[in-house]
């Protein structure tokens, strides 16, 4: 037997895990790496309804604030009742804080309108959704979109205020808000209360133009070009270049009033017609009377001024007053016109208060007792508008008041235009009344007898010719035979040898003498006129003569 020994075995422990195993351990563990990484930034999912989703697709629309990335929409369908559409996007994480409560969504399209165009940028792009953050705590998955941008920015300084009218002009959004021709703000959302029939603006002026707000600004309108015709003349208003093609608004604080105190955000203000109405608010207290008109009001409006000397201290309140015509004491001679005018003791310096109407009761009272007259005057020619003007009439200085209703009387008295054109119409109404045709039917015949009269005449005046040539002829020659006898007698009387002939011969020969003598006088005074009162200068003396001498 062979007693050799067999060498033990060296045993050593097998593996039972392979290197080659950790090679998908790694890419699971990349997968899930890149799957939390993907969930990560991927952002938050939310949902945005629309009415439409034009121009949107799904995996190409963008979400943007301010023109940088934060989403896209991932999904597009129809809401339960078909009546609009959910779109489902993703948001970035860097940009979930902008998902609260009030933020914005709105689709950037191209839009052409009065305040400008925006979103051209989109006719290469396409169309997307702007995002425009909140600023509330309170964070939301589910958001319902503007159909339209906003107007202002978020975020632009300035102030919120609410303006509202009942009257019958309207404003859209974008249009202006003017102060001193400046576009200071716009108007932002319109809303109708159908329950007061009032129209709500949100409207935002823009800083630092939202300081000039305080508790005594008026806003009235500019809308396009105002023509005004009224008793004061035509006056032509507006706003800027902005306002002739929309309407607008405008403010400021009355002349006179204190600035007032600074207001806070969405205060309330109301739009007027116009300055005159907006100016004419602070009067709030008045004292009425009424006036008893027996000429036509046609061209008297409400609101027409009433002036006193010139100075308006009031205006008409109502021109078709309930007639009451109990009162037999006013009316049972004549049908009078009722008009109601106020009278504001603010416009005249009084206090706007109770006291002050007091005051101007009293003294107006006192004025019609002393002869106080309403006139109704014209304040345009061209356009026949009419206003109230408060006189005193001297003649009656002391008469009793009367009452109208509740409201005591001031007396009228005719304009003397008004007297002049009632003189006119009575003229003219007088003319009418003539009977022309009648004169036009005597006027005929009377001009047809005088035709038949002249015709008679001519007739006559052609008898009467002929019998005057008859006559005028033998006259002409019995006067024509007379005259020839008496040149007969005169040749025979002056012919050579007749007595006639000899004395003017004589006569003749005197005549000729008495010139021969009267020539040397003649001569002397052509020569000298005055020496038949003075000398020619030489005196001659007188000299004895011899004879004298020797008789002696």
């Amino acid at each position: 037997m062979n007693n050799s020994s067999t060498p033990e075995a060296n045993v050593k422990p097998v593996k039972t895990v392979s290197p080659i195993w950790f090679v998908p351990l790694i890419a699971v563990f990349i997968g899930c790496w890149m799957l939390y990484y993907q969930l990560s930034t991927e952002g938050t999912e939310i949902k945005i309804h629309f009415a439409t989703a034009e121009g949107m697709e799904a995996g190409k629309t963008k979400i943007k604030s301010r023109n940088v990335d934060i989403g896209e929409v991932s999904k597009i369908e129809l809401n339960q009742t078909g009546n609009g559409v959910i779109v489902t996007a993703k948001i970035k994480a860097s940009a979930e804080q902008f998902l609260v409560a009030d933020s914005m969504f709105w689709v950037v399209a191209p839009q052409i309108s009065h305040t400008g165009v925006s979103g051209l940028s989109t006719l290469i792009s396409g169309v997307y959704i702007e995002i425009s953050p909140g600023k509330s705590q309170s964070e939301r998955l589910q958001f319902d979109a503007l159909n339209s941008p906003p107007v202002t920015p978020v975020d632009t300084p300035g102030l919120h205020i609410t303006l509202n009218s009942d009257d019958q002009f309207a404003y859209a959004k974008g249009d202006p808000i003017i102060y001193k021709g400046l576009t200071v703000g716009q108007f932002e959302d319109i809303y109708f209360n159908f329950d007061e029939r009032v129209v709500y603006y949100n409207v935002f002026i823009k800083a630092p133009y939202h300081q000039l707000l305080t508790s005594n600004t008026k806003f009235w309108d500019v809308s396009g070009i105002q023509f005004d015709l009224n008793a004061d003349g035509i006056s032509v208003k507006t706003g800027n270049f902005e306002t002739m093609l929309t309407n607008g608004v405008t403010f400021g604080i009355p002349d006179g009033m204190p600035v007032g105190e600074k207001i806070g955000e969405r205060s309330y203000f109301d739009i007027y017609k116009n300055q005159d109405a907006a100016d004419d608010e602070r009067y709030r207290r008045s004292i009425e009377f009424v006036v008893l008109v027996s000429d036509s009001i046609r061209g008297l409006s409400v609101g027409a001024p009433v002036e006193y000397r010139g100075v308006q201290i009031g205006q008409v309140s109502s021109t078709n007053m309930a007639l009451k015509i109990a009162d037999e004491n006013i009316t049972k001679n004549d049908f009078k016109i009722p008009v109601l005018i106020s009278l504001q003791p603010g416009r005249i310096g009084l206090p706007d208060n109770e006291q002050g109407q007091r005051i101007m009761a009293e003294q107006n009272m006192q004025w019609i007792k002393h002869g106080l007259n309403a006139v109704l005057r014209t304040g345009n020619l061209l356009t026949g508008s009419l206003y109230v003007d408060l006189q005193h009439n001297k003649d009656q200085a002391s008469r009793e008041t009367q009452q109208y209703g509740e409201y005591a009387v001031i007396p009228t008295s005719s304009d003397n235009f008004a007297q002049m054109t009632a003189k006119a119409e009575q003229f003219m109404d007088n003319l009418n009344n003539i009977p022309l045709h009648s004169l036009s039917n005597n006027a005929n015949h009377l001009m047809q007898e005088i035709g038949e009269s002249a015709q008679a005449i001519a007739k006559m005046s052609e008898s009467l010719e002929a019998l005057l040539s008859d006559v005028k002829q033998q006259q002409v020659s019995s006067e024509l035979s007379n005259t020839l006898q008496s040149i007969n007698l005169l040749t025979k009387d002056l012919s050579s040898g007749s007595q006639a002939y000899q004395d003017v011969r004589t006569t003749l020969k005197t005549l000729t003498a008495t010139m021969n003598e009267l020539k040397p006088l003649l001569k002397q005074l052509k020569h000298q006129p005055n020496s038949l009162i003075f000398n020619n200068g030489v005196t001659t003396e007188p000299e004895p003569s011899k004879h004298s001498g020797a008789q002696q």
